[in-house]
Formats: structure tokens, sequence, C-alpha cells
């Protein structure tokens, strides 16, 4: 079943190519990363673009394993997704977890700002009738309001 983006349809290879519980968490945390720090745009351009060069991009990080070994003790993870960019699908699985992860991200920012957006209404509501209270400019449903109030009392 191909999977469907803005940039069109792509076929994930058979289910025999199936990723690792270790390659799905490295995939997971480089996509988290990327958009949590609002990468996605960028990200999602520049994988599309060296797509092509995937397997030169692996073999540069190849060559720069000693640096890298250099700086960190334990590169098991380094060496996991060198091994794994070699593949053009993980590329475009990794390109699938960054856009599922902002269309989640996506959503969950808007429903916070309607969430805010009615607390700030509320407010503004609220702050409304208090001004009008304090310059004796109450309308009539205000007034209204607090008669009913009086009378249960």
């Amino acid at each position: 079943m191909p999977h469907k983006s803005p940039f069109g349809a792509y076929e994930l290879p058979p289910e025999e190519e199936a990723l690792t519980d270790e390659e799905k968490e490295i995939l997971f945390k480089l996509a988290d990363f990327v958009v949590r720090k609002g990468l996605t745009v960028p990200a999602i351009l520049s994988l599309e673009t060296v797509k092509p060069l995937n397997y030169i991009g692996s073999q540069a990080m190849v060559f720069l394993e000693p640096f890298v070994q250099a700086l960190f003790r334990d590169i098991s993870k380094y060496n996991t997704f060198r091994r794994m960019m070699e593949k053009r699908d993980n590329v475009e699985r990794l390109l699938q977890k960054i856009e599922e992860l902002d269309a989640i991200q996506f959503q969950k920012e808007k429903e916070l700002k309607k969430k805010y957006k009615a607390e700030k209404k509320a407010r503004w509501a609220k702050r409304k009738r208090f001004l009008r209270k304090l310059f004796g400019r109450e309308r009539a449903e205000d007034s209204s309001r607090i008669s009913r109030e009086d009378r249960k009392e």
C-alpha cells in the first residue's frame, strides 16, 4: 500500500526488509528531534534533495567515523544509522516518520491555540463586565442577570 504524502506516493519495501526495534528507535528519536526543534521543512527539503545520494552520504559517515569516535565513546547507534542510510527505503521511512510526527504536533498546537483563544475570550468578557460595572454602564442583560440573582437570595 503506497504512502500518500504531499510529495507523491511511495511504496515501502516488503516486510522481509522490515526494520529492527533498534533501527525503529533510532528513526523515531531522529524524527522526534527534528520536529521538536521546528526543522521539519528544512529536513524534508534536504532529505528529498539528497535522497539519490544516500549511499554516498553513508560512505561520508564512514569517513567521519574516527572523528565521531574521538568525541563519543559509544558509536554503536552511529554505525547502525550509517548502515540504515545505505538503503534509500530507510531515507523514505525517515521522511514519513518526520511527516507523521509533524502532523501530530500540528494537531496538538491547533488544539492548544483553540483552548488559549477561548480562555482569552473568557478573560476579556470578564474584564468588560467589570469595567461596565465600575463606570456604571451596565447593559440591560447585565442588570437583569443581577436582578435575577438578587431575587433568588
